[in-house]
């Protein structure tokens, strides 16, 4: 007869929730939101919201201050 001793299950990574480049607002995983490279510079990734995409809310690039829809 052997004793097993129940194993809690390990995290091997903690995820971040993405959050909107306009608003603030963290953008939930069912949500329509989409993220994509800075149009000027490229080399920041700008997480957009439903709402604000929806809105039209501006948003601004924090490495080059690129300003968009």
């Amino acid at each position: 007869m052997s004793l097993e001793v129940p194993r809690k299950p390990s995290i091997v990574e903690a995820t971040k929730v993405p959050v909107c480049t306009s608003c603030n607002r963290p953008i939930s995983p069912w949500e329509k939101g989409v993220a994509f490279l800075c149009p000027n510079c490229g080399e920041v990734v700008i997480w957009r919201c439903s709402r604000c995409r929806k809105m039209g809310v501006p948003y601004r690039c924090p490495k080059c201050g690129f300003e968009g829809p």
